[in-house]
């Protein structure tokens, strides 16, 4: 069994290139049309957030992602046109790793199911 928690996420800058350190994140999963927070994070030096979640501690379902994107760009000094980012991803095989990068710069942002 992996060390790692099942769900972990990677952000990176792309406007400047690097990593995005120190974005609050929220984890949530979707109980009968509520959310349920099951974690908060924050991303380390290298913009990862790998500590979410125990490891084996996940059950097929909606999960989301939610990203505090506004402090972020207002501590380097930058406007941002999205305050926050929500990824919302199902979780089909609780067996499986999901990794969710977040790709953002102050007027995009994309993400991708990683490895």
């Amino acid at each position: 069994m992996s060390a790692r928690s099942p769900i972990t996420t990677h952000v990176l800058d792309t406007a400047l290139g690097r990593p995005a350190q120190g974005v609050a994140l929220i984890l949530e999963r979707r109980n009968e049309g509520t959310w349920t927070e099951l974690a908060r994070g924050l991303t380390d030096s290298d913009g990862r957030c790998a500590t979410l979640l125990p490891p084996g501690n996940i059950q097929a379902g909606t999960y989301r992602l939610h990203f505090a994107l506004e402090s972020y760009f207002a501590a380097s000094g930058r406007e941002s046109f999205y305050p926050e980012a929500s990824v919302v991803f199902r979780v089909a095989a609780a067996e499986e790793h999901y990794h969710v990068p977040l790709l953002l710069a102050p007027f995009a942002y994309s993400t991708y199911r990683g490895s």
